[in-house]
């Protein structure tokens, strides 16, 4: 398939699902680069950080829900081909919301392919998952032609993918209702784990975490290896897959070499999960553990975390409660070795990454480093706990009466500080030094970080020194 750079693009009008997302809005600036004559996003949420971006260039910016047919038809009338991005529950405690992960990820991919088909459109990229065919077992170089991994077997999120892949591939070729000898074709796009500047899905979680101090151990054994891919290289395969359904190449009318195939996506450079996330961590000077847990023992973590957050079924959509450290599915991506060749999408869609590992995380680096930047710094969790309740245990045992449980915290510290009044004067010296340091962190912070000023003064006043040192490192590096 040689095609010029825009064959299929220019004079065309598309709707990306998803567009407002991390990939989606990556996707529908580049359309537009190339010449699209109309890009729509079709997202449920009504803006992202990226939607004014998209505005700024053109993009059509259209808020629906795919479980809605009329929503779904509406957005992708007059389209002449769509990239169905969208997705729901891939990791995280959105995963264990079955209900709503079938109904956006199956039901909503059947509205697609109903609209798709009923308004003539002749072009459907599906945006896949590896988990379509990995479930746990080793995959070394896999390739397209592996059978789909056990519907009953697979989690939430690669069970409905499973599902609707195979969806997507059996419209393929269906004649539409008009019978102009034009038909649907439709294909579907593997992606490896997707990294880059802004992405919201994976890196976030993990530099949270491990800012944090809360990623003790790795999972696995250094020997596993798994696939990535930059957000890039993705939207160059989406773009060439589209150009795979045209069926208008001569020499080949009505025989477009992606027509039901699926393909697998990846920088092509497989590496452990921890060891490519190691630049990231250490140029935001965090620090990865030199532990390791085999994958039966996380898969024990794992699911136990899995049980109780099905207990916390009826609040998993509260912004309160926190994402699960790990579920069983997260233990199988990090812990297990599975990467696929690329062969097939280099021979058929002639797709070569633009971008090299290194480079594309040298991007990441630098975004990652810019964000830090302009966010409040701070210690890990455990200086929080240290410096928090030691000082209202101080405060306390200082001038609350000795009741239950804290009369034996007053006589551990009356055996040190021998008296109350010394006691007190302790506990006033540690409030006054929290508050001059607050005071000079919120003169310090007008100077070197403004926007955040008021949050280094209440931080520095809960931890004292633990979070001043930051700022002060911060000061330094400026100067």
């Amino acid at each position: 398939m040689h095609l010029s750079e825009n064959e299929g693009i220019e004079g065309n009008t598309f709707v990306v699902t998803g567009g407002l997302g991390f990939v989606g809005s990556a996707l529908c600036l580049e359309l537009v680069r190339r010449g699209a004559r109309r890009v729509r996003s079709f997202d449920n949420k009504p803006t992202s950080a990226w939607s004014d971006n998209l505005k700024n260039h053109g993009v059509q910016c259209i808020q629906g829900d795919l479980v809605n047919k009329n929503d779904v038809e509406k957005a992708l009338r007059g389209a002449d081909c769509v990239f169905h991005l969208a997705s729901y529950g891939m990791s995280g405690k959105e995963m264990l919301q079955f209900g709503q992960v079938d109904r956006v990820n199956i039901n909503g991919t059947w509205h697609v392919l109903e609209a798709c088909f009923e308004l003539g459109i002749g072009r459907l990229v599906y945006v896949s998952t590896y988990n379509v065919v990995f479930g746990g077992k080793e995959i070394v170089n896999g390739n397209e032609a592996l059978n789909y991994f056990p519907i009953d077997d697979n989690d939430p999120y690669g069970r409905s993918k499973s599902i609707a892949e195979q969806l997507v591939l059996k419209y393929n070729g269906r004649p539409f209702k008009e019978n102009n000898g034009k038909h649907l074709y439709t294909c579907a796009v593997r992606p490896a784990a997707i990294y880059g500047p802004g992405e919201e899905r994976h890196l976030p979680r993990i530099v949270s975490l491990a800012k944090l101090g809360l990623v003790p151990f790795k999972i696995g054994a250094p020997s596993v290896k798994t696939d990535w891919v930059y957000v890039d290289n993705l939207v160059l395969a989406l773009i060439l897959a589209s150009m795979g359904l045209l069926d208008d190449i001569p020499g080949k009318e009505g025989r477009p070499v992606a027509a039901g195939q699926a393909y697998f996506i990846s920088d092509g450079s497989p590496i452990n999960t921890f060891e490519f996330i190691q630049p990231l961590l250490r140029s935001l000077d965090y620090d990865l553990p030199k532990s390791w847990l085999t994958v039966p023992h996380a898969l024990l973590l794992g699911k136990i975390f899995w049980a109780i957050y099905t207990i916390l079924y009826p609040w998993l959509d509260r912004w309160w409660l926190p994402q699960p450290f790990i579920l069983p599915a997260e233990v199988y991506k990090v812990g297990v070795t599975h990467y696929f060749s690329l062969l097939k999408a280099q021979q058929e869609l002639h797709y070569v990454p633009m971008v090299s590992p290194h480079d594309g995380m040298a991007a990441t680096i630098s975004y990652w480093q810019e964000r830090k930047r302009k966010t409040l710094d701070g210690p890990t969790i455990y200086a929080w706990l240290f410096a928090v309740i030691g000082m209202v245990l101080v405060l306390a045992v200082a001038w609350l009466p000795a009741i239950g449980p804290l009369s034996l915290v007053k006589a551990f510290a009356l055996l040190i500080f021998r008296s109350m009044l010394v006691l007190r004067i302790v506990s006033i010296l540690a409030t006054a030094a929290h508050l001059f340091e607050a005071i000079y962190a919120w003169f310090l912070a007008k100077r070197v970080d403004p926007a955040n000023a008021r949050g280094w003064f209440w931080q520095t006043f809960a931890l004292g020194i633990f979070s001043l040192r930051f700022l002060l490192k911060r000061a330094k590096v400026q100067k």
